[in-house]
C-alpha cells in the first residue's frame, strides 16, 4: 500500500486508522517473513510498508493529542 498521504489519513477516524495500522503490521510481518525465506523480490516494499505504518501511527497520535488537549 505505498503512497499513503497524511492528508488522506487525517480524513479517517481513529478506529479506521487503528484498523489500517493493524493491516499494515500484518503486511509488514508477511514481508519480513518473505524476505527471510528469500521469496521477496522487491525489498523496497518492506521499506514502504514500514513508512506507511509510521505515517498512520503519527496521524493517530496527532488526533489523540488534539482530542486530549
Amino acid at each position: 500500500m505505498p503512497g499513503l498521504k497524511g492528508k488522506d489519513l487525517r480524513a479517517l477516524s481513529v478506529d479506521e486508522l487503528e484498523e489500517k495500522a493493524e493491516s499494515l503490521r500484518k503486511e509488514l510481518f508477511q514481508l519480513r517473513w518473505e524476505a527471510k525465506l528469500a521469496k521477496l523480490q522487491n525489498l523496497s516494499r518492506l521499506r514502504h510498508a514500514r513508512r506507511d505504518l509510521a505515517r498512520v501511527l503519527t496521524v493517530c497520535r496527532e488526533m489523540e493529542q488534539k482530542k486530549n488537549g
